[in-house]
């Protein structure tokens, strides 16, 4: 079964690649608002040493 992070993390790939794709101005912002939450949820799932080194 995958993890918390990792699908967090293909969450955010998967909404950055949607939003490349997007048609509207709108549409893009929308998708990268959500690859953007996904990923900080992802980082979240990371234990804490490693959190600081990303999130500083």
């Amino acid at each position: 079964m995958e993890s918390n992070q990792r699908y967090f993390a293909r969450r955010a790939r998967e909404e950055l690649h949607a939003a490349a794709r997007a048609i509207t101005p709108e549409a893009r912002a929308r998708r990268r608002a959500l690859a953007e939450s996904f990923a900080i949820k992802a980082k979240m799932m990371l234990p804490e040493e490693s959190r600081e080194l990303i999130l500083g």
